[in-house]
């Protein structure tokens, strides 16, 4: 692009290479004398390195994409003997996600805070770290809630955030809007995380409480023109973003992509929505689930948190799952909007979180015997598809040749089913196999995530599905011979 002539927008492609490359990242943030956590001095080869690394500093571990970002090929090791499946789930996310699977690894801090600092930077040496963000509020290591500026900080704290940021931006030579993220932990201990290269979802929250457009200072920037303010300014007020994705909080956030029938937003003061989806729109299962963001800003936190719970009351999308009545219940959960001080962590949801959230309902798969399952070469790629017996019968009186496989799996036969529509990512037993309750059989792909099939009893198991294909929520993968 830049070689064609045309304005890049962001920063130098050496800079991002590499702030992009982890390892390199936790280098560059030791040499500017950065806080930081034990870590590995480089990417790993093997899960022998990962119990190695965790013998020696201790569990938890973090095993993290050293390309990676948005908490994909993320995972964290709380026992030995989870490690090895582990290691190997978090380099197919990497594979998946970033199209290389080198990891590294870190000393995971238990129940730290996430917090990260907004930075602009011009091509005339200016640094400017534009405030704080808090983004503790995760599942599967991705955020759902973030908050503008980072609340209950000492000053200190926001001191070496604030210090730390604008030292590894300037030591890598960095320019345009980028985010610098750090972990807080209970003992107040904080250490670097990564640096992302880019203007993240939760940039409207520092927009709103800055009066700063960082969209516009990215192009001022590209265009060779310094910064439009020098200094960081006072926050004005307090600003809280929802993400509104397509996950089932009752199912443990499992992704429901479908077709949306009716999406009515609310509006008012201080209430900005960013969204790209109508009625009518339907959400693939091949991307991210994020559909919409809800961003609210009021005077103080206090104000947020009032005015929130009235915009997330009159927010209503039907047709599939979100997280919204997540969000509604963490805005009545003390943890998080109690004053004397913020008691949720990126395991919180995981760990802590008590409200029990009912599962959407959704239609049940067919019982209609006479569809029949076959498949299609369509554009040189295997596709599984459903046709009616009557339609194949047809084809084959008229001498269409359409020859149907004969095995067909009814809805209601005793067995497990996919708890999510996506890809079989791999499977973890073979026909025949006797497995114990609890045995993981099976790796689902789903909107860039992973979820595991468990058996629900023991038993000699039988097959439904292949690795590659795709099924839809409640399909039977594994059946248990009688």
């Amino acid at each position: 692009m830049i070689d064609a002539g045309l304005t890049w927008i962001g920063p130098d492609p050496s800079v991002i290479e590499a702030l992009g490359d982890k390892v390199e990242a936790r280098r560059i943030a030791r040499s500017v004398g950065a806080p930081l956590v034990a870590g590995s001095d480089g990417p790993v080869s093997s899960a022998e390195e990962v119990i190695a690394f965790a013998k020696e500093h201790g569990l938890p571990v973090a095993i993290k994409a050293a390309h990676g970002g948005g908490g994909r090929g993320l995972k964290v090791a709380w026992k030995m003997e989870e490690i090895a499946d582990l290691y190997a789930s978090a380099v197919r996310e990497a594979t998946a996600a970033f199209g290389r699977g080198e990891c590294f690894l870190e000393r995971f801090l238990d129940r730290p805070r996430h917090i990260e600092a907004q930075v602009i930077a011009d091509k005339h040496g200016n640094v400017l770290v534009v405030g704080t963000r808090d983004c503790s509020l995760q599942r599967r290591n991705q955020k759902l809630v973030e908050e503008a500026p980072a609340p209950f900080l000492s000053d200190e704290q926001r001191r070496k955030v604030h210090d730390a940021s604008k030292a590894i931006c300037a030591a890598a030579g960095y320019s345009g809007a980028g985010t610098v993220e750090f972990l807080l932990g209970v003992d107040g201990t904080i250490s670097f995380l990564e640096v992302n290269t880019r203007l993240q979802v939760e940039h409207p929250v520092t927009e709103e409480t800055t009066g700063i457009d960082l969209v516009i200072e990215q192009f001022r920037i590209a265009e060779g023109l310094p910064l439009t303010v020098l200094e960081t300014p006072a926050p004005r007020g307090h600003s809280m973003e929802f993400r509104i994705n397509v996950e089932d909080p009752g199912r443990g956030f499992l992704p429901t992509p479908g077709a949306i029938t009716a999406f009515e937003p609310p509006a008012g003061p201080g209430i900005r929505l960013d969204s790209g989806v109508t009625s009518g729109f339907a959400v693939p299962g091949v991307f991210d689930s994020l559909i919409a963001k809800l961003i609210v800003t009021g005077s103080t936190r206090e104000d947020v948190i009032r005015r929130a719970r009235r915009a997330l009351k009159e927010f209503k999308i039907e047709g599939i799952a979100t997280v919204l009545p997540f969000h509604r219940a963490v805005l009545e959960a003390e943890d998080f909007v109690n004053s004397e001080g913020l008691k949720v962590h990126t395991r919180w949801i995981e760990t802590e979180f008590a409200a029990t959230l009912d599962a959407m309902e959704r239609p049940e798969p067919t019982e209609d015997a006479t569809l029949v399952r076959t498949y299609l070469e369509i554009d040189g790629k295997r596709v599984s598809v459903g046709l009616p017996s009557v339609l194949l019968a047809g084809l084959a009186a008229s001498g269409g040749g359409v020859a149907a496989a004969s095995a067909k799996t009814s809805a209601t036969e005793a067995g497990i089913a996919a708890p999510v529509s996506g890809t079989v990512q791999s499977l973890k037993v073979a026909d025949g196999d006797v497995v114990e309750e609890g045995t993981l059989l099976a790796v689902l792909e789903a909107m860039k995530m992973e979820t595991q099939v468990i058996a629900t009893q023991a038993g000699k198991v039988m097959l439904r599905a292949k690795q590659g294909d795709y099924v839809q929520a409640g399909d039977i993968l594994v059946t248990f011979e009688a």
